[in-house]
């Protein structure tokens, strides 16, 4: 274990984390809230830790996918402890354990959240600003972030990093260069989520607009208001929706739009992606339109529903409505969703669709290897073999997510709540969405469960966010030895 390389990528890490500080920082400042202190202070402890740790430079810059796993585990909770500290400083939450709980939940681009409707609007500007922030930091990755400037490990070992970070069972570059990579996926990031608020400013409040963009952008779901995203105008709920699906595509695909590669931007993973949401907003809004009571016009059933299965399958988790009072069918529909959800290489979370698109050519494989036992034949997609490496790692990852959803569902259920609730909390905070149902659907929030569920569902959604092997790496003794 290379141990040098950890410490000093940390250390870069919180001095990252430092300068992401400023954003909040000059919130304050414009509104001249008080909390600027807080937020100072915060941004003086990450500097100085920071700066220590990356003191002394290692003997060796090697990073292997042991070291990438650990880095990016590391990173993440590092971040997300010192991340918590403006909250706590400044008095808008008390407790570390909710403070982490919401830092987290930013990061990891969750939207879960232990505060109430009115808490939220009750919170400093800056600190609002800070929630949003976090998700548009923690949507592409923080160490992706870092690559596009730094140069955090040598030999072309960059790659390590990145396919720990990023989301799906494969990651590939874009361009030869690790650090052109991570640039372009950057540049593609910021100039869509500038385009949203662009749209966005004129129909709402500059400040809602940009903290909108950020949240969306992440496919996080923090609001700055009590009651989510129903107060907006159709207008602005129509353009979030749209947005919302355009985060939960593989950014590769734009890039490959740019260049003119059409028929590798709307590959297999982004049509059935596109299908699947055409197929749930159709099967919502016409069970909405045919419920026994309905309260909603055929219009507005359409936007309602649109809005919250690209709310959920994009594991964003805005709300324009609370769809836990929804028929069955329509909860049974966003549930189903919350666990495909976004493409591999997005913003978003989930299980990710390339994963079943391949676990589903697979079972057909096997299906009709059964009639023909002795042929052989390839996984293909896109007209591009699938490696028995790739499927048995989707194997291995369900396998994974399987148990630590049981385990956690089994350490929620002491708190002594309903099974819908609880196993909601865990669909929403592994699968990184924010919203369940019954005490945690939109109109709930995470704040009654005891201190050690929130712990339980912190580590969920690093875990979520992670792959989930990142985060299991960092309790075997194995990954420790030299």
């Amino acid at each position: 274990m290379n141990y040098g390389i950890i410490r000093r990528t940390i250390g870069w890490i919180l001095l990252f984390e430092a300068i992401f500080f400023l954003v909040p920082a000059i919130t304050a400042t414009v509104y001249w809230e008080r909390e600027f202190f807080s937020i100072l202070i915060s941004m003086g402890i990450c500097a100085i830790v920071g700066g220590l740790l990356v003191i002394g430079k290692p003997k060796s810059d090697a990073v292997y996918a042991k070291e990438g796993f650990v880095i990016v585990a590391l990173s993440w909770i590092v971040l997300s402890l010192f991340g918590a500290l403006p909250f706590v400083i400044s008095g808008a939450m008390p407790s570390y354990i909710d403070a982490l709980f919401e830092t987290v939940s930013g990061f990891t681009t969750t939207g879960a959240s232990v505060l109430s409707g009115e808490q939220v609007e009750a919170l400093p500007k800056c600190l609002l600003m800070w929630r949003s922030f976090t998700h548009w930091v923690g949507g592409m990755g923080v160490l992706v972030f870092i690559l596009a400037f730094l140069p955090l490990c040598g030999g072309g070992q960059n790659i390590n990093l990145l396919r720990a970070e990023s989301p799906g069972p494969t990651v590939s570059k874009l361009v030869p260069k690790m650090r052109s990579t991570a640039g372009i996926l950057y540049l593609i990031y910021t100039v869509l989520t500038l385009l949203q608020f662009v749209l966005l400013v004129f129909d709402m409040p500059a400040f809602d607009a940009l903290n909108t963009a950020f949240a969306t952008a992440g496919t996080g779901g923090f609001t700055v208001k009590a009651d989510g995203f129903a107060g907006y105008s159709p207008y602005a709920q129509v353009v979030v929706t749209v947005f919302m699906i355009l985060f939960s595509i593989n950014f590769a695909s734009f890039f490959f739009i740019v260049r003119g590669k059409f028929k590798e931007a709307f590959n297999t993973e982004v049509r059935v992606f596109l299908t699947i949401v055409v197929v749930a907003i159709t099967l919502v809004s016409v069970n909405l339109c045919l419920a026994p009571t309905p309260d909603l016009s055929t219009g507005e059933a359409i936007r309602h529903s649109a809005f919250s299965v690209a709310s959920i399958i994009s594991t964003t988790g805005f709300s324009t409505v609370d769809f836990n009072t929804w028929p069955s069918f329509s909860k049974t529909i966003l549930v189903m969703t919350m666990f495909v959800g976004a493409c591999a290489g997005s913003t978003g979370g989930g299980i990710k669709v390339s994963r079943f698109v391949i676990l589903f050519k697979g079972m057909s494989h096997e299906t009709k290897r059964m009639l023909h036992p002795k042929q052989v034949k390839k996984i293909l997609v896109d007209n591009r073999v699938v490696e028995e490496e790739t499927v048995r790692g989707i194997h291995s990852y369900l396998i994974a997510y399987a148990v630590v959803f049981v385990l956690s569902l089994l350490v929620v259920s002491l708190d002594g709540y309903d099974l819908t609730t609880n196993f909601t909390a865990i669909a929403a905070t592994i699968n990184n969405i924010g919203p369940g149902l019954e005490a945690v659907g939109p109109a709930g929030n995470f704040g009654f469960f005891s201190w050690w569920t929130k712990l339980v569902l912190v580590f969920d959604m690093l875990a979520g966010r992670l792959e989930i092997f990142p985060m299991l790496l960092l309790l075997l003794p194995a990954t420790w030895r030299k």
